[in-house]
């Protein structure tokens, strides 16, 4: 069971057993479902015909952005474990304030892309990190500000050294 949410005021409990046997808030959902392309579906609801497509899909947050007949919409799923660490108290956790960013890995720092002071949102490419002649960006963790960067340019970095600390 998936408890899936566009905002507050949206929300509903899925249940796919089997694309046979999907329950929408319990109830039955009949529809018939044709995939067309990476990414792209063609839904018939109701009587009704709908032009779907996968935006973007990100597992490990469960957010999925979607265009439904043109209209931009961005869902959260929370399965039963996600459901259970919130009744339990323990989704706070994935909130918990984060104060830096570390090297992941050692490497070279070969781009900086953010300046202290500038807010960022979680995603955002705050530097690059060259090892073993990959690029890797380093992205915001969370929403928040830089508060400094603790390298320079072309600076050789350590496994776990601190690169941004955020304000």
């Amino acid at each position: 069971m998936l408890h899936i949410s566009l905002g507050p005021a949206h929300n509903w409990e899925v249940d796919f057993r089997a694309i046979d046997s999907v329950t929408l808030n319990n109830q039955p959902f009949a529809w018939d479902l044709v995939a067309l392309g990476e990414g792209r579906f063609h839904v018939l609801h109701g009587g009704r015909s709908y032009s779907a497509e996968v935006l973007t899909a990100d597992y490990a947050t469960k957010t999925f952005a979607l265009k439904i007949n043109g209209q931009h919409i961005e869902l959260q799923a929370k399965d039963r474990f996600d459901q259970l660490l919130d009744r339990l108290g323990f989704s706070a956790a994935n909130t918990a304030k984060i104060n830096e960013l570390k090297a992941p890995m050692p490497g070279l720092i070969i781009d900086i892309r953010v300046q202290p002071g500038q807010a960022v949102q979680k995603g955002d490419p705050l530097l690059v990190l060259e090892a073993m002649k990959m690029e890797n960006i380093l992205k915001a963790p969370t929403d928040c500000v830089i508060g400094s960067i603790k390298v320079d340019l072309r600076a050789n970095v350590t496994k776990g050294q601190v690169l941004v600390q955020f304000a």
